[in-house]
């Protein structure tokens, strides 16, 4: 039996510890909570200030990406459904180097969900408790509440997945109305009370439909909460070993989650941009500033009682995302420490509440320590937007490597997922590259303490060459997509012409993801007693 087997086998006994008790409803419910959060309290404003009217295709076009990578996730979570399995089908397809570079990334974003949350409900309390929030972030007071809150998350996720789906579904059912109820409210106004001509007539205000350019809406997907918003559905495939009959509820669960995402935000964009008053444009989009946008904007329509609605809500959406992104980076720590990334103790289970409660603690510490330097939900997004895109890569380089090693079999590939992969994996990477360079470069010593974390690692554990070989195209990818946005058109140097430097991005991604895709099978041929492991772990398709 060899190391990777041994390794494998150890971590399956703190696996069983897990509870299987969530099935399709429960997964929607997980999904959809992590969706309507704060994303949807503040997108809409923030992409409206960058790209306007404009705003409207970002969201076309990052829902796509996102039904996209989905289709991918949901693939793997059916061949080999794990919690915490984000981090470790890296692990399987291309080796400790790419899964450590990939599991850092990932659960950075992670970590940071829980106090974006908080700060969100912070940031639209200030609107009735003066001195929670100024000068666009929190005050110390505020630093505090949003603490408060981030150890809440924790309690409730304390005593076991049955508990935290119970309470989730319960909150999920609230959180759907609120935002259904203001889309059709504010369509029903016919936004008459804002001052000025309002409606279809902003489409033309401001600028016109693109006032910035469609570079600039594009940029919005990553850094103006978009794929923040999105993403909810990774939190399915992070529980996906406490799933009941993971093969049908998982994929159907995800498509329902992305799709219900997609039509919610287009209405709700559509909803803010028709109803802000055409006084307030008078400076362009980017003039467009509220620290509650929809509740405000309720306020100016003269619908009193939805701003103190919404003012309530405020405190629940984010809170059920926060305690769903509070189980799931638990899950996130655990598969990671399977790989060894992180230290073993964390990857223990508690027997009886089957939850990893060392994992609990650790993100919430790590998570007070984010919101200190990054005291507002802006301020947050910007910077983890575009690591949440970069993560998404290897699912597709990962699913691709399972089928060619033999791992998937018939009954658990999805149709046109030799289109699908590739496709979500090109298009993440020009999300990326659209993210205005002043921004991507922020992510770089991110990335950067990763990478020396996993030379440690790689040091002390002696992992093998080719552990590392295997990860090797992830770090060209990387310093690819660096140098392309620093001579691009996206606030770089502007060497390369629009849109030929998409062009560009998106041919190379092309190269990088066959080579990704090269490096996965090869290392997972040369390893098929492990590949005989993980098959011998796939569970029927009537579990």
């Amino acid at each position: 039996m060899t190391s990777a087997v041994r390794e494998q086998s150890s971590a399956i006994g703190e696996d069983h510890h897990l509870k299987q008790r969530l099935g399709y409803w429960s997964l929607v419910a997980t999904g959809i909570g992590s969706v309507i959060g704060s994303g949807w309290l503040f997108s809409a404003m923030y992409a409206a200030q960058t790209a306007g009217p404009a705003s409207l295709i970002a969201w076309v076009v990052g829902g796509a990406v996102m039904l996209a990578v989905a289709l991918v996730f949901a693939e793997l979570g059916m061949v080999h459904p794990e919690s915490g399995g984000l981090v470790r089908y890296p692990l399987y397809s291309n080796g400790r180097f790419a899964a450590s570079i990939v599991g850092w990334s990932m659960w950075v974003t992670y970590v940071a969900n829980p106090p974006t949350e908080a700060s969100g409900v912070v940031q639209y309390a200030s609107s009735y408790i003066p001195g929670l929030f100024a000068d666009g972030q929190l005050t110390f007071p505020g630093i505090l509440c949003a603490i408060g809150l981030m150890a809440v998350f924790v309690v409730v996720n304390w005593f076991g997945v049955q508990f935290f789906a119970r309470s989730n579904n319960i909150v999920t059912a609230v959180k759907i109305c609120i935002p259904t109820l203001t889309i059709v409210l504010l369509f029903i106004s016919g936004f008459s009370h804002t001052g000025g001509a309002g409606g279809t007539d902003n489409l033309a205000t401001g600028g016109g439909f693109a006032p910035y350019g469609i570079g600039a809406a594009l940029g919005t997907i990553a850094t103006a909460g978009m794929v923040f918003a999105y993403t909810g559905f990774r939190n399915i495939v992070e529980l996906s070993g406490e799933v009941t009959n993971p093969r049908r509820n998982i994929p159907a669960s995800l498509i329902t989650t992305i799709l219900g995402a997609i039509v919610l935000y287009l209405l709700l964009q559509t909803a803010f941009i028709l109803g802000v008053p055409q006084h307030l444009l008078g400076s362009g989009w980017s003039g467009v500033h509220f620290d509650s946008p929809f509740a405000q904007l309720a306020l100016l329509l003269g619908m009193t009682w939805l701003y103190w609605i919404l003012i309530a809500d405020s405190m629940v959406s984010p809170s059920g995302s926060g305690i769903v992104f509070t189980a799931s980076n638990a899950r996130n720590v655990f598969g990671l420490a399977k790989n060894r990334f992180f230290p073993a103790w964390l990857a223990r289970v508690d027997r009886g509440s089957g939850v990893p409660r060392r994992a609990l603690l650790i993100n919430f510490v790590v998570g007070i320590l984010f919101l200190l330097p990054l005291p507002s939900w802006h301020a947050i997004i910007g910077v983890t937007g575009t690591l949440i895109a970069f993560t998404f890569s290897i699912g597709s380089v990962s699913v691709v490597a399972f089928r060619r090693s033999g791992l998937s079999d018939a009954g658990a590939r999805l149709p046109g997922m030799t289109v699908i992969a590739p496709f979500a994996f090109i298009v993440s990477a020009l999300v990326i590259y659209w993210v205005p360079w002043h921004e991507l470069v922020l992510t770089i010593p991110i990335v950067a303490v990763g990478l020396v974390w996993y030379v440690v690692t790689a040091v002390l554990q002696r992992h093998t060459a080719q552990d590392i070989v295997g990860g090797v195209w992830l770090v060209a990818y990387l310093v690819v997509m660096y140098a392309l946005s620093a001579i691009g058109g996206f606030g770089g140097l502007g060497l390369i012409p629009s849109p030929w430097d998409s062009v560009v991005v998106a041919a190379l991604a092309a190269a990088l993801y066959v080579w990704g895709v090269r490096s996965g099978v090869h290392y997972m041929r040369a390893r098929p007693e492990l590949v005989d492991e993980l098959r011998g772990q796939q569970v029927e398709p009537s579990r």
